[in-house]
């Protein structure tokens, strides 16, 4: 009889033991991936100009510098510092004016007046509409550049060890929200019986603490993440007060009060609702709780989506709700996933129909998600060119393409799910299976354990007797229960289909979690169009310009030939060299040069050459503050009455 018993596989409760063992470590793995390769979060608004420019050379001291950005900002008293060569502060410490105008963000600060020649800093720090704080600094020169002191930090803002914690409570954050929510509607609307299960209400529990801790974290670390770096300012009552008047500190106290209604609806759900036994009552009490939990598992989807992309940026009013609707059928088909897993390997009372059921609902959710999704992606790439080549773009394809292997992996478990029954006994092998589970459970039985006694003497049997009797014989039934279960080949297939998709579900959550990290592929190519049109090609290596001339006059006819090196922004050194009609170096009595880059209303510079030998000058220190396409004008005099001025264009980096 043994012989034909067919191998049921590892203990039942290896099993489980060994599934969850698995995911913690693919848990682990990605995360250590992307913890130990990501620096910084990504800027989400950025830089595109500034006045002065990075590196320019004024002739005179700017009344104020200001700077423009690709997206919204928030501001406060120190976002934008001008330091002068000695460190000391140039501008007028004022928060910084509002500049905006039209689709234009910039912001401005006044200068003292007065400035001394010298090479200044502007430094400058602030928090992106999505969230996410941003920071950088460049310089500019007045009358000629010159050594500075100013010693910025090389950390970026959101680094460091506040930042690696804050990530890590953001991806934290993500898994608990699709626990919480896809695990409670897996319990209302797949399997109703789950509320009973322990395994069921500890992955639902587990994901509220998960989402309330993280949150909690969050909002102590909001300040020094966005500022300082330092965990110690975690605790500063004024940082804190600053951090619930921003936009992304309204949005995680809301989620935590929104997380006191969810621990409301937890108890009702696992508690009175797993006793009701009156089918009328449970279904008045189902539709409560799901147009209850509904609300709050959208108001707890909204707080993200307030606070980062969707809040930003083009149609936000349109936006907004699309991401909530796009993070609940993530939650409902992810969070749906890790219960089904649940409950196929620690319980062994789900049927097919509840299977079925998670089957409809995930199918529900990939439509809305692939709906959602399309839009977001138009929002946020906008552009073939940015979805090839901006870090967002990649991070969507890999997204894409998980999503796809993804449901190639549900394919199969559908095809295990239609092929699933719920009777313990449909082959001869689950038979056999039986009862071989029954030998083993009497092999087992404790052999001080006292028959059954009937029930007209149950009376002495003492009463902590038959509360253990009752326990044990609980623990064997429900063990002969999974045994067989266990036996059913379809509901084993089904297992290892429905954890491998939960692998590739680990792996997609923490794609998308980065995604919310990375600034969009649009406002990367805008921001990108932006320096682009600031800053021209420039000629690689030193500038050579050749001009023939004719002042009219009598020997007014030649050359000048300009050699500028290196040719880059900067200090650069000018040769000039005039040659006659007959090639012989000429002398003139005047040489004037002036250059000018139109395209930003740069000059003209003026630049005066000093006679070096017969028909050669010479300059040195020409300075060149940004790269372009620059006009150089000559000025050649030959006689008390003639002259002449020629430019000719030259790119210049």
């Amino acid at each position: 009889m043994s012989a034909t018993a067919p191998y049921a596989g590892p203990s039942p409760i290896r099993r489980p033991v060994a599934a969850a063992a698995l995911l913690a470590a693919l848990v682990s793995l990605v995360f250590g991936l992307l913890l130990a390769g990501a620096g910084p979060a990504s800027a989400h608004a950025a830089l595109t100009g500034s006045d002065p420019q990075d590196g320019a050379v004024v002739d005179t001291a700017p009344k104020e510098v200001t700077l423009s950005f690709s997206e919204a900002i928030a501001v406060g008293d120190d976002s934008i510092r001008v330091l002068d060569p000695s460190g000391k502060r140039a501008d007028t410490e004022a928060e910084p004016r509002d500049l905006s105008e039209g689709g234009t963000v910039r912001y401005g600060v006044a200068l003292h007046s007065g400035l001394p020649d010298g090479t200044y800093t502007v430094a400058w720090q602030a928090i992106s509409a999505d969230s996410h704080p941003i920071s950088g600094a460049f310089t500019f020169s007045i009358g000629a550049p010159s050594e500075t002191t100013v010693a910025l930090s090389s950390q970026e803002a959101g680094g460091g060890p506040v930042g690696v914690v804050y990530d890590i409570a953001r991806y934290a954050a993500y898994g608990g929200f699709v626990l919480l929510v896809g695990g409670s509607a897996f319990v209302l609307v797949c399997w109703r019986g789950g509320a009973s299960a322990l395994p069921m209400q500890r992955l639902v529990v587990r994901g509220w603490l998960t989402l309330t801790a993280a949150t909690l974290v969050m909002l102590l670390l909001r300040n020094p993440y966005t500022g300082s770096g330092k965990f110690a300012d975690a605790f500063d009552l004024a940082g804190l007060q600053s951090v619930l008047d921003t936009k992304p500190g309204a949005a995680l106290v809301s989620r935590l009060l929104l997380l006191g209604a969810a621990a409301l609806f937890i108890a009702v759900l696992f508690g009175t609702y797993a006793r009701r036994e009156d089918e009328q009552e449970r279904k008045d009490l189902t539709f409560g709780l799901a147009v209850g939990g509904g609300v709050v598992a959208a108001g707890i989807a909204a707080t993200w989506a307030m606070s980062e992309h969707a809040s930003t940026g083009i149609q936000a009013s349109i936006a907004m709700p699309v991401d909530v609707a796009h993070l609940l059928a993530v939650a409902a088909w992810l969070g749906g996933l890790a219960s089904l897993l649940v409950a196929l390997y620690r319980t062994p009372d789900i049927g097919s129909a509840s299977v079925r059921r998670f089957s409809a609902v995930a199918f529900g959710s990939v439509v809305v998600l692939a709906a959602t999704g399309i839009y977001q992606s138009w929002r946020q790439v906008g552009s073939w060119s940015a979805l090839t080549g901006t870090r967002y773009g990649q991070l969507l394809i890999l997204k894409v393409a998980l999503i796809a292997v993804l449901l190639a992996v549900a394919w199969f478990s559908r095809r295990w799910t239609g092929r699933l029954t719920d009777t313990a006994v449909a082959s001869s092998g689950v038979e056999v299976a039986s009862s071989r589970a029954d030998e083993e459970d009497a092999a087992t039985e404790p052999e001080n354990a006292a028959p059954a006694a009937p029930d007209e003497a149950s009376d002495d049997v003492a009463p902590e007797r038959a509360a253990q009797l009752a326990r044990q014989r609980a623990v064997l039934t429900a063990t002969k229960k999974k045994r067989i279960r266990d036996a059913d080949p379809e509901r084993s297939g089904l297992r290892r289909s429905v954890l491998a998709e939960a692998a590739v579900a680990v792996v997609l959550l923490a794609v998308t979690t980065m995604l919310t990290s990375t600034e969009p592929g649009r406002t990367e190519e805008e921001a990108a169009g932006g320096a682009t049109a600031a800053t021209a090609p420039a000629a690689d290596g030193p500038v050579n310009l050749s001009m023939p001339f004719d002042t009219g006059g009598r020997n007014g006819k030649g050359t000048v030939r300009i050699d500028l090196d290196p040719g880059r922004t900067g200090s650069n050194d000018l040769h000039v060299w005039i040659d006659g009609s007959d090639g012989e170096p000429m002398d003139v009595p005047e040489l004037k040069l002036a250059l000018t880059l139109e395209s930003k209303d740069i000059g003209p510079l003026p630049v005066v050459p000093d006679r070096l030998a017969e028909g050669h000058w010479t300059a040195s220190g020409v300075q060149i503050p940004m790269a372009g396409d620059w006009k150089v004008d000559v000025t050649v005099r030959t006689s008390d009455i003639d002259q002449v001025t020629i430019d000719k264009n030259a790119k210049i980096g």
